[in-house]
């Protein structure tokens, strides 16, 4: 592979650029955010909490962005999309200047972006004629996944069994979307991402889900979401919120069930619900999953078959 200062020239790169779960700051981690990087072009997953800052400090720039995914419409992977959109956009920061497409849950994804191109229209008509920036309300583009035929919530269950589908593909990657089981979220997605190179999975939010095995059959990479149950026990939370960790998020060991069942490569651990130490989280992952498994760091970068790059 060709490296750059910032990373791959050539070849399929992950980079956690953030972490945490949220909406909340119970560490120095950022919001939860995923880049794929394959031959130079980039794809990111979800916009939490520092997402800008991050993505600029992994060298990845606007121009390069090929298309933009949304697992599921909570704040804390949807927060900073204005910022991003703002500050990776046209020539002046090397930013995106031609067709920029957003994938997420229908009809939201499209009203949230509508929302904020209105919002921030004064802003985006000075700069196209003050700077000479493109027109942003063209660029960016909201596309709602639609859900195949017989694929809808029943009652409690918010991902009926079903197989991945695909919602995008271009030169480099072909990407197929999976209900996941986020209650009361829906529809709420994992998304994986199939290159030449290898592919590579992101759960989203999700409880423990067969669907996310079904979607990660094979795959080199598995990055899973975490809840860290006994730290919100231990602490004065309330009922409703102690029930959302129980039922909508997934702890270590049903990530390692999930992980032995779809007999993937590798496991990363992100978007963490809690606090523990990375022994603490890894050793229940390992209760149920013989393989690679590894905490992410915000800004670590992962080739998927090989060790983990330095941050």
């Amino acid at each position: 592979m060709t490296e750059t200062s910032f990373g791959r020239e050539h070849g399929l790169e992950v980079i956690t650029l953030g972490t945490a779960a949220g909406p909340a700051i119970r560490s120095g981690a950022p919001g939860i955010a995923t880049a794929i990087v394959v031959d130079g072009a980039h794809y990111l997953v979800d916009f939490g909490l520092g997402v800008t800052r991050q993505a600029n400090a992994a060298g990845l720039l606007g121009k390069d962005l090929k298309a933009a995914f949304i697992t599921h419409l909570h704040s804390d992977h949807v927060g900073e999309l204005p910022a991003y959109l703002l500050w990776n956009w046209g020539l002046p920061v090397q930013g995106f200047t031609a067709d920029v497409p957003v994938y997420g849950p229908g009809p939201e994804t499209s009203a949230m972006v509508a929302s904020i191109l209105a919002a921030y229209d004064y802003d985006i008509r000075i700069r196209i004629t003050d700077e000479g920036r493109p027109d942003l309300r063209r660029i960016v583009r909201a596309v709602d996944i639609p859900l195949p035929p017989g694929a809808a919530a029943a009652g409690p269950e918010h991902a009926p069994a079903m197989e991945p589908f695909e919602v995008y593909s271009d030169e480099h990657v072909r990407v197929c979307a999976i209900l996941v089981e986020h209650p009361p979220v829906f529809p709420a997605f994992a998304f994986r991402f199939d290159t030449r190179y290898g592919s590579v999975v992101i759960s989203g939010d999700t409880a423990e889900c067969a669907n996310v095995a079904r979607l990660a059959r094979g795959a080199d990479l598995l990055v899973h979401e975490a809840v860290n149950l006994a730290f919100f026990a231990d602490r004065d939370f309330g009922p409703e919120f102690l029930n959302h960790q129980q039922i909508s998020h997934t702890t270590p060991s049903g990530v390692g069930r999930i992980a032995a069942a779809a007999q993937v490569g590798h496991v990363v651990l992100s978007h963490l619900a809690g606090v523990a130490t990375d022994e603490e989280w890894t050793a229940g992952v390992a209760q149920e999953f013989d393989g690679r498994i590894t905490v992410a760091q915000p800004g670590q970068r992962f080739v998927p078959g090989r060790v983990p790059a330095p941050r």
